[in-house]
């Protein structure tokens, strides 16, 4: 076909339609055309030559133009777009490098080849453009709940129809066995939007916990409202969900609130859920507090809390062991992920024989060490001791509260544990030269020499071998891998040194061996501090408003 004899309105009234059914810019599809127009173009006067095409978005006439650009001489390569200087001043008053030469050029016959090259060209600029609106209207929507219609169902996975897209809603997001047929309504959560060759991908789900969240808002007006926030939220989807509350507004019950008027709102979120079992709980800063809601409906008798490694210990009476655990552990599973730790559960009998035991080893170390009968070692354990440094280093008042023990029977006690502590470095050092620890290390202040053993097991013995270790090798910590966390044992953990103390003795180490610069050190201690006291005190500005 001949572009002069197509009737030119015909292509701003073409653009409209398509931009009007694709819901895009009509700009972009006559972008689109004079693209098209100008390959066309190439291929008939060559595709060498810079044709380009001119739409006029009031009248549709497409002006078709040749451009040469203006270049140095030792850079001129296409001679059908470039020319030099020299060259162009047969066309040009006043020609400068980067000027550009313009002339119009008849328009082209478009034949069957060449439209069918342009329809495609159209189509996929049309395509791309329709993905950008698609990305752009979901990529906020991440993290809501969308309404959709099933289109049809790929091994598993169900497509759905969320009006201007399709999404995708995986067989592992899926609650139990739900089936869908096309037609069906389905309600998800909008876990993930990407921008992919294909075009945008939206990942829905209903198992996410965060369903779950947004579900009781939309059902329970004072979540909406900010007035009741949910702090965490566990599932296990299709059987049972954990949801910890907390209400700004002393005067409205959080878990009242989320329950309704006979359990008419955590109905309506159960029935979404296929018959999920809710737990709603009450949030609490207090961690063994907070924990002993989570365990409902189990009792707890006590709760030992370890901070550092993010572990607690739960005792409960003998007959509520297997409700606390759940079946196949589910309520201790769901409590631990809405508490962010990991929870050992015992019975009081079980803690009985663990204290028990503490007590019997504790005595018997003093027996053996001290050279003390049963009973009167029993009396140091009972009242708290449990190591020889305790025992050699506290104050001789608090030895002196045991029935008994008199001053000189103290300071005897005490002569002998440190003796006993002596004696157990002076063979620990032996040990240690034994196993070839260097002096360079041997003389580094803050490492006992039962630590220089410890490290000498594992192969460090010189101060180069120390300073390249990190403070987590030393002090221990945790790590989580796919979810699950795992113990990292530290050389010197059971020394009790801290993660910073560990920090701050590998810095001493390369500092002495000149691998860092002290200066630097001290202006990060510098730094953090300041961070530290702006933390405080924005903490107290908060406490103060």
């Amino acid at each position: 076909m001949a572009i002069t004899s197509a009737n030119q309105l015909e292509l701003l009234q073409t653009a409209e339609a398509v931009a009007r059914e694709k819901m895009i810019d009509p700009n972009l599809v006559v972008e689109a055309m004079e693209e098209s127009l100008s390959r066309a173009a190439k291929s008939r006067y060559g595709s060498e030559m810079d044709i380009r095409v001119t739409i006029d978005r009031k009248t549709g006439r497409a002006a078709f133009t040749r451009v040469r650009t203006v270049v140095e001489d030792e850079l001129l390569e296409n001679y059908q777009s470039e020319f030099t200087v020299q060259q162009a001043k047969q066309y040009m008053a006043d020609p400068k490098v980067g000027d550009e030469f313009i002339e119009e050029v008849p328009p082209v016959d478009m034949g069957r080849i060449a439209a069918q090259s342009a329809k495609q060209v159209i189509l996929q600029k049309v395509r791309e453009a329709e993905r950008d609106r698609q990305f752009e209207e979901f990529k906020d929507r991440a993290g809501t709940i969308i309404n959709g219609q099933v289109k049809r169902e790929e091994y598993g996975n169900v497509i759905v129809d969320v009006g201007r897209g399709e999404a995708i809603l995986r067989r592992n997001e899926k609650i139990g066995r739900e089936a869908y047929r096309p037609g069906d309504r389905i309600r998800c959560y909008i876990k993930d939007v990407r921008r992919e060759v294909r075009g945008p991908q939206i990942f829905l789900s209903r198992t996410d916990p965060q369903f779950m969240a947004e579900l009781f808002k939309m059902e329970v007006p004072e979540i909406y409202d900010n007035i009741i926030e949910i702090k965490a939220v566990a599932r296990d989807p299709g059987s049972r969900a954990k949801i910890a509350v907390i209400s700004y507004d002393s005067s409205i019950d959080p878990v009242g609130a989320c329950v309704g008027m006979r359990g008419s709102r955590v109905q309506a979120v159960v029935n979404e859920l296929q018959g999920e079992k809710i737990d709603i709980i009450p949030w609490n800063e207090d961690i063994p507090t907070f924990l002993v809601n989570a365990l409902q409906p189990a009792e707890v008798s006590k709760v030992v809390l370890d901070e550092e490694a993010e572990r607690i210990v739960v005792v409960v009476p003998d007959e509520q062991l297997s409700l606390a655990i759940g079946r196949r552990g589910q309520n201790v599973r769901l409590a631990s992920q809405l508490t962010g730790l990991d929870i050992d559960i015992m019975t009081e009998e079980e803690e009985s024989k663990r204290r028990q035991k503490e007590f019997e080893e504790r005595t018997q170390l003093f027996m053996d060490t001290l050279d003390l009968d049963e009973f009167f070692a029993q009396l140091l354990v009972s009242e708290g001791f449990t190591n020889l440094e305790e025992v050699a280093y506290v104050d001789l008042e608090e030895l002196l509260v045991i029935d008994g023990v008199d001053a000189d029977t103290a300071a005897e006690l005490q002569t002998r544990a440190k003796e006993q502590l002596e004696e157990l470095a002076r063979k620990a050092l032996e040990r240690a030269r034994e196993m070839g620890v260097e002096d360079s290390l041997l003389e580094f202040e803050g490492l006992t020499p039962q630590m220089f053993e410890a490290l000498a097991e594992d192969g460090i013995k010189s101060l180069e071998d120390f300073a390249t270790c990190a403070d987590w090798e030393l002090a221990g910590g945790w790590t989580t891998v796919d979810g699950q966390r795992h113990k990292d044992d530290g050389l010197l953990e059971k020394f009790d040194v801290s993660l910073d103390e560990a920090q701050t003795l590998v810095m001493t180490a390369r500092v002495m061996l000149g691998w860092v610069d002290p200066t630097e050190v001290e202006a990060e201690a510098e730094d953090e501090e300041e961070d530290i006291l702006d933390d405080d005190a924005d903490d107290s500005s908060e406490d103060e408003a």
